[in-house]
């Protein structure tokens, strides 16, 4: 081969083999990332969450023993009510799907009513179904 056609063969092979290297390193990095963003969305632990924050409050804002206590009530009380919301409004969600169920029970003819059951319990079931799946 002559001098030149030998030159460009090797530019073009560099060139092949470079864009071969910056792609394995792009895919490498893509699925690294993937991996560790999957693993991060796992919930975190409330209790771990709290600690962390209480940590942080004490040192950025340099609380002494009885503020970290106090702070530590507050959460607490905080979780608590948090609870209590959720309860409550759970209850009063139910009260409203029953009285829905029962609203379209009456305007339903007597032929519809087995079906709509069964509507219901399908739709009972894929969400218990879902709900397992992310829970895994």
């Amino acid at each position: 081969m002559p001098r030149s056609r030998l030159s460009a063969f090797l530019y073009l092979l560099g060139v092949f083999l470079s864009g071969a290297v910056v792609g394995a390193l792009a895919y490498r990095l893509v699925t690294v990332n993937s991996v560790l963003s999957s693993s991060t969305t796992k919930k975190a632990d409330p209790e771990e969450v709290r600690k962390r924050i209480i940590g942080d409050m004490r040192v950025h804002l340099e609380l002494d023993d009885q503020q970290v206590e106090r702070l530590g009530q507050i959460m607490d009380q905080t979780r608590e009510d948090f609870k209590e919301l959720h309860s409550r409004l759970n209850a009063e969600g139910r009260s409203l799907h029953d009285r829905q169920t029962a609203e379209i029970n009456e305007m339903l003819h007597p032929d519809q009513r087995p079906v709509y059951e069964q509507y219901r319990k399908d739709r009972e079931a894929e969400r218990k179904r879902r709900q397992q799946a992310e829970k895994k």
